[in-house]
């Protein structure tokens, strides 16, 4: 007969502890749905504040989707997000890899290359100057391009190889596989954790793409998902009265919100198993 197990304090502290947490996640995620979701009556006689609405509506994400550039947007913002993942996943593996390798002549100097711009960057006028110079200014790339390159995405990846057994990579030289062959017939596939973890990171970047259009995109055509998020919350608020006429401006706002954070939401907990394994193994050695 097994015993139960008896709880300490501590495990009821920390148990609290979570549960406190959770709420804090929770609470603010279902105001926000559920305010998307609520009517105008029940804005008014809840003061605004309802956690399950009686009578739920679509009509604020009706109305988002009324809006003339939000399927551009989209579009914009899927697209920045495919390309500017794929490239950034590409880049980091083909530099990780050989900075995992003890035997590459000059590892430690381009490995302090690459950890340089983690603590010190250059600031935001000389990456606007560069961009300018190779005539990316009004062009969908310069919300990709300066992305591509992440340094601590790069830094995972190498800590990753280099955790990995060096016997894979000794018995496919023996078998004569080429370094490309041995990296992404090998490699890549045992280091999944890794690889979903860089790309949920580089993608959750990418799908929040805004300061890249303030700065270098004034061509309204090229504006992104957040970017409409952002002119939908203003014009709802500058407008709060002729808003509130036919849909309450917050049960918009929050449609807004849930539409632009829905896509990642819903990939993360097919990730998240990688994601937490990719985190703890890439962290074993710098």
């Amino acid at each position: 007969m097994k015993k139960r197990r008896s709880f300490s304090v501590g495990d009821v502290l920390i148990y609290a502890g979570l549960a406190f947490m959770a709420l804090t996640v929770l609470l603010p995620m279902m105001y926000v749905i559920s305010s998307s979701l609520t009517p105008y009556i029940e804005i008014l006689k809840n003061d605004g504040i309802v956690l399950f609405p009686k009578n739920p509506t679509l009509d604020g994400y009706k109305t988002f989707f009324e809006e003339s550039n939000v399927y551009r947007a989209l579009g914009i913002t899927v697209f920045i997000t495919v390309v500017g993942t794929t490239l950034q996943l590409l880049i980091s593996v083909l530099m990780a890899y050989p900075l995992s390798r003890k035997d590459l002549p000059g590892r430690g100097f381009f490995t302090m290359m690459v950890f340089i711009p983690m603590v010190f960057t250059a600031g935001l006028i000389p990456t606007y100057l560069v961009v300018k110079e190779v005539k990316m200014l009004n062009s969908i790339w310069s919300m990709v391009i300066p992305g591509v390159v992440s340094s601590y995405n790069l830094m995972i990846l190498k800590s990753f190889f280099q955790t990995m057994d060096v016997g894979y990579i000794e018995a496919a030289r023996i078998d004569g596989a080429s370094e490309w062959r041995t990296l992404f017939s090998i490699l890549l596939p045992l280091s999944l954790p890794a690889l979903c973890t860089v790309g949920l990171f580089g993608a959750v970047s990418y799908w929040n793409t805004y300061y890249a259009y303030v700065y270098y995109i004034s061509d309204n055509n090229l504006a992104t998902l957040q970017v409409l998020l952002k002119r939908v919350i203003a014009s709802s608020e500058s407008m709060l009265f002729e808003v509130d006429v036919e849909i309450p401006s917050m049960t918009l706002k929050m449609a807004a919100v849930v539409v632009t954070a829905l896509p990642i939401m819903l990939v993360y907990p097919f990730l998240q198993k990688y994601f937490i394994q990719g985190v703890t193994l890439g962290g074993v050695k710098g």
